[in-house]
């Protein structure tokens, strides 16, 4: 078995940690020791980074006694334990202490890893309002002339635009500032990302209010998703002097705006939290948002000022390191339940508003929708009845119609006909089979002679007839045809070209993945929105497998003849392989290690691996030139969507061998 495989290093992902360790002030000694713990701790989980915070070595509150000899010396002192320890931890920590250099007094950060200081990074904005004086023992980066200092018997950079890289771990540059650096105008990190820092670190000494807890979050968490970076925030707790102030020890790591760990504030003893970073998304991120290279060009002269510190890290990917990241099994849909409420009503407004939209421009009041008692055309319907209320039009305007065929169930049918009762539109019911007969006969089929050939002309004839139908309808009624067909189908081709399900005059589910499309008819369901019988019926759609019901079963067969998961797994773990290939590009090997930590409890890998497989194929080889035309529909999330006129513009002759060669990387 390939151990890389299941090492969280191998996919583009790095572990970080935030320390808060229990200081005394003025006693760095005792501050080194906790530093030096909190670090082995880190390093045992496999961290390859460790934050502490501002002044750590010498505690925040000394004020005064920053000026004192004796401190400063044992603040060196203490940073050559640091030093001495870190020959042992294969990470780079980040510590803070006061430093003298060119007759002035820095608060600094001081990079160490592989038994060497790899520099050090002044403040660059001192706080001098409200509870601060720091402008009273320090000077800002700004004032500093030396751009190399000695210290410990090593020669090391020194200033404010130092990137620190490491070598052999892809896309891990970090940059550092320092407290009040992130609450400024535009914060140093800013141009430290335009100049490749995909992490960025913060050493806080911030003292407790009311309410600033959550200030800091949205500070973080704004300059996280601005910068397309990770960011580690670290604050002075528990030991700092409550002369004036209290502290809180509160740590937090932020990737693009989504927070990833979070400490607990007001602990007694010192405490670390780990996150694993995904810098790969990170750096896809700034490949695919064209205004952040436009941004690096704009802001030329701040990014060439940057030095870059190089090192490399003793990172083991031979052995097994789990994912300790949260990895949403359906990453269309949020686990929260508030959240999803909230997904739910968006989405659907999305899409009822932009129906709204076609009928207005197009000066018509109806609509013409298939209805076959499964879950797409149930949602469409749902949309279609929204946006006659919007429009002020009655229900009626809705000409829906449901058309059994040669393998349509009796629970579907029953399903299609209580839902348009519930939903008030005008009801027809047309069965296709005679006309399917005359075209099968037509076609000189083996059906058309008694013989019970099922194959796949059969089953287009069928899907054919029912779009061949709406569109006459339409014309008939001077309407517009509703698309069903939803975001999954779609990708992976499971849709008949042209003349069939494929087509529309407008699909309001064409950028809706079949999992969210899910949530939206219970969300409907429980909301009560079209009365209790429907919300039953609603349920009941959502029971019902998922089949196109075009091949007769046996009889007295209860299940379908066809199941739609059967033939192209199941639509929950390729909406997860279609959010992370369209919306990140990451590799087939990626992906898996993502759904594997997602779904192990659910899916063996090998069957994570097959059905991979299968979404490979028919996205990459088979199924692009039906996305090449595809009817006008409303996008409706950052998840992505199909259309040759927005997401997604790709060859129709493309192979697939490269997706499928690199699925070799994933263990059976």
């Amino acid at each position: 078995m390939k151990n890389d495989f299941f090492n969280l290093y191998s996919h583009g992902f790095a572990r970080v940690a935030v320390a808060t360790p229990r200081c005394r002030v003025a006693d760095p000694a005792f501050n080194a020791a906790q530093t030096i713990a909190l670090a082995r701790q880190a390093q045992q989980q496999g961290a390859v980074l460790a934050a502490f915070p501002e002044l750590g070595l010498s505690a925040y509150t000394c004020d005064d006694l920053f000026h004192q000899a004796a401190l400063l010396d044992a603040c060196e002192d203490a940073l050559a334990q640091v030093v001495a320890a870190s020959v042992e931890l294969p990470l780079a920590l980040i510590v803070g202490l006061p430093l003298r250099v060119d007759h002035q007094l820095f608060n600094c950060a001081a990079v160490v890893a592989n038994g060497r200081i790899l520099g050090l990074v002044p403040k660059s904005y001192l706080p001098n309002y409200g509870e601060f004086y720091e402008a009273r023992q320090f000077s800002a980066a700004d004032n500093a002339v030396s751009t190399q200092v000695r210290l410990l018997g090593q020669d090391v950079p020194f200033g404010a635009g130092l990137l620190f890289e490491v070598a052999n771990l892809a896309s891990m540059r970090f940059h550092i500032e320092i407290c009040e650096d992130v609450w400024v105008p535009i914060p140093p990190s800013s141009f430290a990302a335009l100049a490749g820092a995909t992490v960025l670190v913060n050493l806080s000494a911030s003292n407790v209010l009311a309410g600033k807890s959550g200030y800091r979050h949205q500070l973080v968490a704004q300059q996280s998703a601005r910068c397309l970076a990770a960011y580690l925030y670290t604050s002075a707790g528990l030991g700092e002097s409550s002369t004036d102030l209290a502290w809180d020890g509160q740590a937090l790591v932020y990737e693009k705006g989504e927070l990833l760990a979070e400490g607990a504030r007001f602990l007694d003893d010192s405490h670390i939290i780990f996150a694993d970073v995904d810098l790969e998304r990170l750096a896809r991120e700034r490949m695919h948002t064209t205004t952040f290279a436009h941004s690096v060009r704009r802001h030329a002269a701040e990014v060439a000022a940057f030095r870059v510190v190089r090192f490399e890290l003793a990172i083991e990917r031979a052995n097994i390191l789990p994912l300790a990241r949260a990895v949403a099994r359906f990453p269309y849909v949020p686990a929260d339940l508030a959240l999803r409420d909230e997904r739910c009503t968006e989405v659907y407004n999305i899409q009822v508003q932009a129906l709204v939209q076609r009928l207005s421009s197009s000066g018509l009041q109806k609509v013409v929708i298939g209805v076959s008692g499964g879950l797409d055309s149930t949602h469409a319907l749902l949309v279609c009845a929204k946006a006659m209320d919007r429009l002020s039009l009655p229900r009626a305007n809705i000409l829906a119609y449901t058309m059994p065929g040669f393998a349509t169930s009796g629970r579907t049918l029953q399903q299609a006909r209580e839902l348009m009762a519930a939903v008030g539109c005008t009801a027809h019911e047309i069965d296709i089979r005679p006309s399917c007969e005359q075209m099968l006969k037509d076609l000189g089929h083996p059906y058309a002679s008694g013989k019970e050939e099922y194959d796949i002309t059969f089953e287009n004839v069928q899907a054919g007839e029912r779009t061949s139908h709406l569109f006459r309808l339409a014309n008939f009624n001077q309407a517009i045809v509703i698309g069903t067909g939803d975001l999954s189908e779609l990708a992976l081709g499971w849709c008949t070209y042209g003349v069939g399900d494929h087509m529309s005059h407008y699909n309001v589910n064409a950028s809706v993945p079949k999992t969210l499309i899910s949530h939206l008819v219970r969300w409907v369901a429980d909301t009560g929105a079209i009365g209790t019988e429907g919300s039953d019926t609603l349920l009941a759609v959502l029971d019902t497998e998922i089949s196109p019901e075009l091949v007769p079963g046996k009889a007295g067969d209860a299940k379908p003849a066809q199941s739609t998961e059967d033939s192209i797994g199941p639509y929950e773990l390729q909406d997860f392989n279609l959010y992370y290939i369209l919306r990140y590009g990451f590799a087939p090997s990626k992906v898996a290690f993502l759904s594997y930590s997602a779904w192990h409890a659910n899916y063996p890998l090998a069957t994570i691996k097959k059905h991979l497989g299968t979404f490979v194929y028919r996205f990459f080889k088979t199924s692009q030139f039906k996305r090449s035309c595809v009817p006008n529909g409303p996008k409706v999330g950052n998840g992505g969507s199909l259309s040759p006129r927005g997401d997604w513009r790709a060859p129709s002759d493309a192979e697939a061998t490269v997706w499928l060669a690199e699925l070799d990387n994933i263990p059976d």
